[in-house]
């Protein structure tokens, strides 16, 4: 549901923002949600006695380094219908267009066998050819016995089981008798 609804936030900010101000803000969003994280933050903006001006100023003060009259503005909106939580979710969902839009993504290798950076690299500009795009990948060491390849925002997850593998030419080795 949070997902939705930093979806309209985020498109408001797309149309009102160029290229290198929505990276600016991006940043400017990420620090923010970051130190949100903080529990003495989180204390001080959830604390009753603090108004609807203190907390504006408090997050505005914070991301000043943007220079964005448009995220300042966002901010005083998601403050006055106490919608701070939302930050987070807002600088996930800005992540994602800016990168669907420079066509660029990050996937996950997960296998039990040591994957080496330059195996990594050429299957990520493998995939980047089949997809237009440029993709990064990194490795992260699991019990999945084979390979699987997983690029989240582009809905794209390739798997090789070795035992799937396996049964599959113990079969057609049957078929073949």
């Amino acid at each position: 549901m949070n997902e939705l609804i930093a979806k309209k936030y985020v498109q408001g900010l797309y149309k009102a923002l160029d290229a290198k101000s929505l990276e600016a803000a991006a940043e400017a969003l990420e620090a923010l949600s970051e130190a949100l994280t903080k529990d003495n933050v989180a204390m001080i903006l959830n604390a009753p006695d603090v108004t609807k001006e203190q907390k504006t100023d408090i997050l505005t003060s914070a991301i000043k380094d943007a220079k964005s009259k448009e995220l300042e503005n966002l901010i005083k909106l998601l403050v006055e219908n106490k919608r701070i939580e939302l930050i987070s979710e807002i600088a996930v969902v800005l992540r994602k267009l800016i990168a669907n839009e420079q066509r660029k993504f990050s996937g996950l290798v997960y296998s039990d066998s040591d994957i080496d950076s330059k195996v990594l690299e050429e299957l990520g500009n493998g995939l980047g050819k089949k997809f237009n795009s440029t993709i990064t990948l990194s490795y992260i060491k699991s019990d999945f016995d084979g390979i699987r390849v997983d690029v989240e925002d582009l809905g794209v997850e390739i798997s090789f089981s070795k035992s799937r593998i396996n049964k599959q030419i113990v079969e057609h080795i049957l078929k073949a008798i």
